[in-house]
């Protein structure tokens, strides 16, 4: 179960090429527009060449710091720790982007609100 926040939070994510493919690991403060970034190529780097596009894992974190630690921590991981990782919480590894795209308000009356989205697809 993955739970996304509107509200000021810190997020740790992985980035999947394919199902079992190449994995990346990275913090950010706003998960919609960096992995949008990531997708859409926008900055060069590991993502872009080894094309890590599907949001297949995250957590969030309330403080920036916890979320950078959590990140070194995971970066330091065998890869069967994170393959482990994602197959409990999203087994059929599905793109979990969309999901969060969909559920973000879009009224600048909602922008404000403190809910929660508990129940994306796993």
């Amino acid at each position: 179960m993955f739970t996304y926040c509107s509200f000021m939070a810190f997020y740790v994510y992985m980035l999947a090429s394919q199902r079992n493919g190449t994995l990346y690991i990275g913090q950010t403060d706003d998960l919609i527009r960096r992995v949008w970034q990531h997708r859409n190529k926008v900055l060069r780097g590991f993502t872009s060449k080894y094309d890590c596009h599907m949001l297949v894992w995250f957590a969030d974190f309330p403080d920036r710091d916890s979320a950078r630690s959590r990140e070194r921590q995971m970066k330091a991981w065998k890869r069967k720790w994170k393959l482990d990782l994602i197959e409990a919480n999203n087994p059929r590894w599905a793109d979990l982007y969309e999901d969060l795209v969909s559920y973000v308000p879009v009224s600048p009356a909602n922008a404000g609100a403190q809910s929660c989205k508990s129940e994306l697809r796993s």
